[in-house]
Order: structure tokens, then C-alpha cells, then sequence
């Protein structure tokens, strides 16, 4: 990406806000007049008062300077006020529609983009945005705008003088130029690099429990120091760089402006200039000075700041492999009588299809692994208000099936269809809504109980949510939380166990009241007890709706309409527990290391 199209994609969201932007340049062109016209102040206090010895007009010169400074502190106000909310209001922006494509992508890009980096780049990334765009963009345009105005009363105080200047200029913005494009360049490198520290340290932290039951807190100490050294070194680089800028911009201005003085004092000295015109003129000089030397240090973190922008745009650029139609409606053109008719053919909303899911033909292989497949000429049909459940070994796709019922991901072979129609055809977000997962890791989120449960239904009351957790039989264990059903629950659940986190997940998916159920191992973390009061809840609970189970406890799928077994991706078997027993010997030796004893024996169901 360029450096014009990256400022260009910047330039989008300040848009909107052009009555500020606006406001803000009157404002700045203001005090950049007042400013040089202090440059003139300086010349009358000098040359009216003190050459002239005249004390009623160096009075006057005070006052004319002491109001133009009160006009500049107005103006700089208003400037400074108008440019820093700018900052404030843009960065938000940027950073809502990252997150807002961001949570749209599909899962597969976190899977080569790693979480910490992503939320790297939604607070440091966007946090030095703010900073530059508040600060640094505003003390670049002062500059710019000061720099020239002071340039052009050079010409007209002094030409001799101004072209002594005007010859240096070259040499300063060449080093600008030059050293400008390696702080960019590193600048990139160091964000990556502050990027990769916070990913490493969020993941080690989230694991701590695993860190410090296997001792290894030493070792990760080590591994972040190797992680904050690199980060270390790539800053020094591009601080070292940043400070031969400025060095030798300071050189190089000052050298020039020892050179007019030496000129300007000889014409002083000879009558051919006033003090007063050598004040003012040393003023605009040394208005140029800093303003290029103010420059030449922005400059460096404008150069961090499309850096910033790059790794920004690249998130809100990302696009969805799982994309929605185009339309609603298919189009199709048939000529009659030489005239063109145009036909629709409606494809009906998920909601009013049967809740029927199949997979014919099915080949898949995850994107971040190209030559491992996870499902082979996989054909299987879940039908309407029928139990089914998956059996078989680690591994052998069975949460694929999962993942390509809620189009996470689309096969590269074959159809994946609700009711008739294919998954492609409706919108991903329509899809879901008639969907609800339990998964074998729940997920919760850093909020208290209440808040947890209705994930599942925002709008759902309190009532609700209560007669969802004691369906779920979570309703005991809240009440004996410190603060009941308004108790935090932590970073991802963790001031609750296992099976306390399953049920909640449960309760959840009650509220949700879907058509369609997919559990994956829904019972895993509960204990014998749980197990049997949740399994309750779930039989009222799939009762009537279409239900895909995960389960290697072959207890809790006895009653299942369909059991498949499922090896290396393929169906190798279907059929009830008893048929299967007799027909599959996979399903046979599960069931045998299961229940300890003969795979004959009749069980019941629990």
C-alpha cells in the first residue's frame, strides 16, 4: 500500500467532520498571522523605541505586542481544542470499523492472525493515531503554515538576507527526505514488533494456570525478554535514525542562520539596514528555524503514523471468505417473441425452510491446513426433528461438521444444504438465527450471570433468564454466588468451574430457543449428578427441534434416532446403538472401553 493511499483512506474519516477541519484552519491561519506579524511589533519596539529613545512609542509598541498575544493565545485555544477532538472523534471512528469488520471475518483469519496482534492494532496502533493526528498533524500544518509566511517576510524585510536562507533550504529537506523514508520503513517494524510483546505476553497470562502448574514461569520470563529486546532494538534503530535527522537539520539551520547574521550585521554596522529591520528579520529566521526543525522531528511520526494507518487499513480491508448473495432473488432472461422477460425465482428465508441440514458429497480441508483433509466424500442428512449423534475417534471431523453447518467455513467440494437449498444461498447472520450451539469449551464473557445468559437472547427479561438457568439446573449454584445473578464472572468464566460454566452455556441456549441444536459435548465437564439433571433439560429441550450431538460418552446419545460413526473424515457407520454394536466394530470397541463390560448387554439409557 502507498503512502498517498494510505493518507487517502485516512483522509475518509476526517471527512465527515470538515466543519471542525475548517474551523480549525481559520483558526490556525489566524495565529500564524498574528505570529508574523509579532515579527513587526519587534521591529517598531526596536526601532521607534529603542533606537529612536522615544519611551510614549515603545509604550506603545508593548501594548500593540502584549494584544497580539492575547489574540494568538484565543486562537491557539481554539486551534489546539478543534484538532485535539478531531483526533479523539477520528481514532473512534477508525477503531469501531475496524472491530465492526473485524468480528465479521471469517474464522479462518484468525487462524494466521493472531488474536494479540489483531488487538494491537485496535489500541496501540490506533492510540499513537490519536496522538498524531491531535499533536503532531497540527504542529506539522502551524509549521508549514508559520514556515512560509516567515519566508515570505524575509523577502520583503530583507532579499539579500532571505536568499542566504532560501540557499540552505535544499540542503535541509534533503536529509529529511532521506532519513524520512528508513523511519517509515522502521517505524512499520516497530509496531510489528510492540504487536508481537503484547500477543505473547496475553497468551501466557490467559494460560497462567498451565505456566505455573508446569513451573515454567522462568522459561516464559526468558522467551518475553528475547520478545522485548527485539522490540528494543528495532526502537533504538528507529530512534537513533530520528535523532540524526534532527541533528543534522539543527546543524544546518543554524549554520545558515549564522551566516545572515554575520551578512545582516555588516549592513547594520554600514548603514544600509536598520537594527529594527535586523530584528524583525533574525525574528521570521529563527520563525523558519523552528519551524523546520519542528518539521523535520514531525515528520518521524507522521512517518509512524501511516504505519499505524497501514496496519489499520489492512484489518479493515480484510474480506470475508464467507460472503452473503449479492440479492435476495435470483434473476434469470428468457427471450419470447423477440422480447426480453425477466423472471424471479424467490429463494425463501431460512425461517420458513424445514430445519433440515445435509452434507452430500463434502470435501474440506481448513485453509491454515492445505494437505490434511478433514472431511472425504462426507454425504450425511440431519432431518427435522430428529436426534442425531456423532461418534468416533479425535480427529475425525466430527466439529468440522459443526463448523461447515454454521458456515464458518465452505467446502471446497460439494454442497452443504438447509432444507434444499444451499448454505451460500442465504445470509451467514440469517443462517445462525435459527441455530443454537452448546460447545465443548464454553465460551463466557467478563460480565456478571444475567448478562452471560441473555448473550443468548438480549431483549429476554430477568424472569427469563432465571427459568433458563433452572431449566438448565444452573439455578442453585447462582443463588450461592456472592451476588447471585449480578455476580462477575471474570475473564472468560474463570471464577467458575467446569461444569458450572457448562450449565450456564446451556441456560443459554434454552434462552436461545432455536430450531436447531448442535451440542458438542455438552455434558463433558459434569459430574456424574449434573450430568443426569442437564441431560433431563436436554431431552425437554430437544424435544420437537432438529439436534446434532457431539459425544464420546456414549451414554448420553442411547436415545439418539441416529448415532454415525465417523473415522478419517468418512462416514463408516449409521444406525441405533444396538444395530451398531452389531455392524460397526469401531462403535463396538468405543462402546466396550466405555462401558466395561460385554458390548451386548442391553443398557438404559440414563
Amino acid at each position: 500500500m502507498s503512502k498517498f493511499s494510505t493518507l487517502t483512506q485516512l483522509l475518509r474519516f476526517m471527512l465527515p467532520y470538515r466543519r471542525y477541519w475548517i474551523g480549525a484552519m481559520i483558526a490556525l491561519l489566524f495565529t500564524a498571522s498574528i505570529t508574523l506579524a509579532i515579527g513587526q511589533g519587534v521591529r517598531l519596539v526596536i526601532d521607534n523605541g529603542f533606537v529612536a529613545g522615544s519611551v510614549s512609542q515603545l509604550n506603545q509598541s508593548i501594548l500593540l505586542l502584549v494584544a497580539m498575544a492575547v489574540l494568538m493565545a484565543c486562537g491557539t485555544f481554539i486551534r489546539f481544542y478543534l484538532v485535539s477532538w478531531l483526533g479523539e472523534r477520528v481514532t473512534a471512528d477508525i477503531r469501531q470499523a475496524v472491530f465492526d469488520n473485524v468480528i465479521r471475518l471469517h474464522p479462518s483469519f484468525f487462524e494466521t492472525n493472531r488474536s494479540g496482534e489483531i488487538m494491537s492494532r485496535l489500541t496501540t496502533d490506533t492510540t499513537l493515531l490519536q496522538s498524531i493526528i491531535g499533536s503532531s498533524f497540527s504542529m506539522a500544518l502551524r509549521s508549514v503554515v508559520t514556515t512560509s509566511g516567515a519566508l515570505l517576510m524575509l523577502f520583503v524585510t530583507n532579499i539579500k538576507l532571505s536568499l542566504i536562507i532560501v540557499a540552505g533550504v535544499p540542503l535541509i529537506l534533503l536529509p529529511i527526505l532521506i532519513f524520512g523514508r528508513k523511519v517509515r520503513k522502521l517505524a512499520r517494524q516497530s509496531q510489528d514488533s510492540i504487536a508481537d510483546v503484547g500477543s505473547y505476553a496475553g497468551e501466557a497470562i490467559q494460560q497462567i494456570k498451565t505456566v505455573q502448574s508446569y513451573t515454567q514461569e522462568a522459561h516464559e520470563s526468558r522467551a518475553f525478554s528475547v520478545e522485548v529486546d527485539s522490540a528494543f532494538r528495532v526502537a533504538q534503530n528507529r530512534i537513533r535514525q530520528r535523532a540524526l535527522l534532527m541533528a543534522m537539520v539543527i546543524l544546518l539551520v543554524f549554520g545558515a542562520l549564522s551566516g545572515m547574521l554575520w551578512v545582516g550585521g555588516y549592513d547594520v554596522i554600514n548603514g544600509t539596514m536598520s537594527a529594527g529591520e535586523l530584528g524583525a528579520f533574525v525574528f521570521y529566521a529563527l520563525i523558519v528555524a523552528m519551524g523546520v526543525g519542528t518539521m523535520s522531528e514531525v515528520y518521524g511520526e507522521l512517518q509512524r503514523a501511516v504505519g499505524a494507518t497501514e496496519r489499520l487499513m489492512e484489518l479493515l480491508d480484510a474480506e470475508s471468505d464467507i460472503k452473503p448473495p449479492e440479492g435476495s432473488t435470483l434473476v434469470t432472461k428468457a427471450s419470447h417473441s423477440d422480447a426480453q422477460v425477466t423472471t424471479q425465482e424467490v429463494i425463501p428465508t431460512a425461517a420458513t425452510l424445514p430445519a433440515e441440514l445435509s452434507l452430500s458429497h463434502v470435501y474440506f480441508n481448513y485453509p491454515s491446513r492445505p494437505d490434511q483433509p478433514a472431511l472425504e466424500d462426507f454425504s450425511l442428512t440431519f432431518k427435522e426433528g430428529a436426534i442425531t449423534a456423532l461418534v468416533g475417534p479425535s480427529g475425525a471431523g466430527k466439529s468440522t461438521v459443526f463448523e461447515l453447518l454454521l458456515r464458518f467455513y465452505d467446502p471446497q467440494q460439494g454442497q452443504v444444504r438447509f432444507a434444499s437449498q444451499d448454505l451460500r444461498r442465504f445470509n451467514p447472520w440469517e443462517l445462525r438465527q435459527q441455530i443454537a450451539l452448546v460447545s465443548q469449551q464454553p465460551a463466557l464473557f467478563t460480565a456478571n450471570v444475567i448478562d452471560n445468559i441473555r448473550y443468548g437472547r438480549a431483549d429476554a427479561t430477568e424472569e427469563e433468564v432465571i427459568a433458563a438457568a433452572k431449566a438448565a439446573y444452573a439455578h442453585e449454584f447462582i443463588e450461592r454466588l456472592p451476588q447471585g445473578y449480578h455476580s462477575d464472572l471474570g475473564e472468560q468464566g474463570v471464577r467458575l468451574s467446569g461444569g458450572q460454566k457448562q450449565r450456564i452455556a446451556i441456560a443459554r441456549a434454552i434462552l436461545n430457543d432455536r430450531r436447531i441444536l448442535l451440542l458438542d459435548e455438552a455434558t463433558s465437564a459434569l459430574d456424574t449428578e449434573s450430568e443426569h439433571n442437564v441431560q433431563l433439560a436436554l431431552d425437554t429441550l430437544m424435544q420437537g427441534r432438529t439436534t446434532v450431538i457431539i459425544a464420546h460418552r456414549l451414554s448420553t446419545i442411547l436415545h439418539a434416532d441416529q448415532i454415525v460413526v465417523m473415522e478419517q473424515g468418512r462416514v463408516v457407520g449409521t444406525g441405533t446403538h444396538e444395530s451398531l454394536l452389531q455392524s460397526s466394530d469401531l462403535y463396538a470397541r468405543l462402546a466396550q472401553l466405555q462401558f466395561k463390560h460385554d458390548a451386548q448387554t442391553q443398557i438404559e439409557p440414563v
